[in-house]
């Protein structure tokens, strides 16, 4: 009976967090950002800098998901097949974004590209800008978003071992063809899930990106960064309703990795 009574109580406790920490805010989010009305909330939205934002935002995340991708698969597959020296130490520093302040992250681009950066003169002898720029967004991205991929990857390669490669090695396979054909299958639910974590991480990032952008409306500018900046403005309304959008890509991801995290427990099970 006690632990009846003890696994109810836990159970009310979660949903009460659940409620006040998850659904609240983001009922409070749809709620401000409807309550002038339709017509507010859709000119907010379509307005010229919250769509360059959003496009801008899109455009970072799509190539932070590539280049993460495959530098991931890249570095999950060196740590789980291979043995060499520095292995543990390779692994140390994927976990470094999880360890540093996205502000920081943002802080040492800026020192390392910026205009007292050592790496300035070489940028601006190809005529690139990395601070304040495009560029730079990406960078800051990439670098917080970094270990998702790979973190997902190396437990579900360490499980799957490397019999199985060595065997199609010996029977003639080459390198790319063993991981289309022995490696992939099994990792493909786990890459999937690393990606659509990314994918939510790079969407939501503020902190690194709000150091490094520099704030240019319509051009550096990403949806984070745009929702702040209607706040400070006092445009509460406009404020919340391009956060919605945020609140519904959010959603969507939540649920796609739910998806994801089913059908991995099943190949699993």
């Amino acid at each position: 009976m006690r632990t009846k009574v003890t696994k109810v109580i836990l159970i009310i406790l979660g949903g009460l967090f659940i409620a006040s920490m998850l659904i609240m805010p983001l009922t409070t989010v749809l709620v401000y950002a409807l309550r002038q009305g339709l017509t507010v909330f859709t000119s907010a939205i379509t307005d010229d800098y919250a769509i360059k934002a959003l496009q801008l935002t899109l455009l970072t995340c799509c190539i932070t998901l590539l280049i993460n991708t495959f530098f991931g698969v890249f570095a999950a597959w060196t740590i789980t097949k291979f043995r060499f020296r520095g292995r543990q130490v390779l692994t140390t520093l994927i976990d470094i974004p999880f360890s540093i302040s996205p502000v920081i992250a943002g802080l040492v681009f800026i020192l390392v590209f910026g205009r007292i950066g050592w790496a300035y003169p070489l940028v601006e002898s190809l005529d690139i800008n990395v601070v304040f720029a495009v560029p730079g967004i990406i960078l800051a991205t990439t670098f917080v978003t970094f270990p998702f991929v790979s973190r997902e990857l190396i437990p579900v390669m360490q499980a799957q071992g490397r019999e199985e490669e060595e065997a199609a090695a010996l029977m003639g396979a080459r390198g790319l063809r063993i991981f289309r054909k022995v490696t992939f299958p099994h990792i493909k639910w786990g890459l999937l899930y690393g990606v659509i974590l990314c994918s939510a991480r790079a969407l939501g990032e503020f902190g690194a990106v709000s150091v490094v952008s520099g704030h240019l409306r319509g051009k550096t500018n990403t949806l984070p960064l745009h929702v702040e900046i209607l706040f400070n403005e006092f445009k509460v309304t406009a404020a919340f309703a391009v956060a919605s959008v945020l609140v519904v890509i959010a959603v969507i991801v939540l649920i796609l990795r739910n998806i994801v995290e089913y059908r991995l427990k099943r190949e699993k099970g």
